[in-house]
């Protein structure tokens, strides 16, 4: 089959036609690839800001698909269903998943076992796959646990973009930090996740939604999906949030993967609230903040993929979106083939683009 295939790291990704996918073992699912999104966190592997995974390696988890076919055990899905990845999937038996944190659940046992046959492989050799799924493949290869089944009248363009930018940034608002009506909100970061923290903010309520990007352009587009003020970023920005709040907000939002972002973030706000780290930061970084600034009951916490229950969190999403109150077909502006993919991975850091690109299969 046809995938992207990176070998090395900031190197350009490589579209193959020979890597070889398994049939599916007891509780695993064979998925038809029909659309996965570009995202910031494909970006970081590429550049080895992350290195969790051995090359060669196929990216892509913002994804949905057709199932193909399913193993012995699986009976929640079935040949010709409608699927929506997610890069967190569950165990159901850890102390996470029983604890309703399954966002954390750190995947034991949902893996084939070390030395067994890979689930992917390219002339005889393994080739890693990427958080459960590899996308940008035509075929993946899962676990039943790293799927969600979907109406099938929804779009997969759609669907795609839900599981990650959307369940990332809504679920924020909504899982991570309880935004309640009144409250006042500043996002740092206006991409496909940002936008979705804006527009999780305005459905909660927000009275104030402050956008903040370095680029002006992706700024005012937050308009459109709830933002109330439009900041556009640079070294004085931390100054001027808190002053035009009087005093700062209830919550900050990072969607960037930035250190000085997330130290931002921290410092526009006002005693007792909280700063959400939604980005994915490098590897290694540290946050500092001042000492006083703790002592007024300042909170700085993460988020792991919007702290989502993604088995009835993304349909819901996409319920929202059928009536109208998700923009999220808005947000995808190119759809792409495969061999564009890399191109539009590297645009991310250097282009003021407010689009979402969603490989098509």
């Amino acid at each position: 089959m046809r995938a992207l295939l990176l070998s090395g790291i900031g190197v350009a990704q490589e579209v193959v036609d020979d890597l070889d996918v398994d049939l599916p073992q007891e509780h695993e699912v064979l998925v038809r690839t029909c659309a996965c999104g570009v995202c910031h966190s494909d970006l970081h592997f590429r550049q080895g800001k992350w290195t969790s995974f051995p090359l060669p390696l196929v990216l892509g988890h913002e994804c949905a698909g057709v199932v193909e076919k399913v193993g012995s055990q699986v009976s929640y899905l079935k040949p010709g269903d409608h699927v929506v990845g997610c890069l967190t999937p569950f165990c159901g038996e850890c102390e996470y998943c029983l604890s309703g944190r399954m966002y954390i659940c750190n995947g034991g046992g949902l893996n084939r076992p070390e030395g067994g046959k890979p689930r992917l492989s390219r002339r005889g050799k393994p080739v890693s796959q990427f958080v459960n799924l590899s996308g940008f493949a035509e075929m993946m290869l899962v676990h039943e646990r790293a799927l969600v089944k979907i109406d099938p009248e929804i779009p997969l363009d759609v669907a795609a973009v839900v599981g990650c930018a959307v369940t990332t940034g809504v679920g924020a608002v909504f899982n991570t930090a309880e935004v309640r009506p009144g409250e006042t909100v500043a996002v740092f970061g206006c991409g496909g996740v940002g936008l979705n923290i804006i527009q999780g903010a305005y459905l909660a309520g927000a009275s104030r939604i402050i956008a903040i990007d370095r680029s002006p352009a992706k700024a005012q587009a937050a308009q459109a999906y709830g933002a109330t003020d439009v900041v556009v970023s640079d070294e004085t920005v931390v100054e001027r949030v808190v002053e035009m709040t009087k005093g700062g907000v209830d919550h900050a939002f990072e969607a960037v993967g930035l250190t000085v972002t997330a130290q931002a973030a921290f410092n526009v706000l006002k005693p007792g609230a909280t700063a959400t780290i939604v980005g994915l930061l490098p590897m290694g970084d540290k946050i500092s903040v001042d000492s006083t600034m703790l002592t007024f009951d300042r909170r700085l916490r993460g988020s792991s993929m919007g702290s989502n229950r993604f088995r009835i969190d993304i349909p819901r999403y996409l319920k929202m979106w059928q009536d109208g109150r998700l923009k999220i077909s808005e947000m995808i502006t190119a759809r792409i083939t495969l061999d564009e993919v890399d191109d539009a991975m590297v645009a991310l850091d250097t282009g003021d683009g407010i689009t979402r690109s969603v490989a098509m299969f």
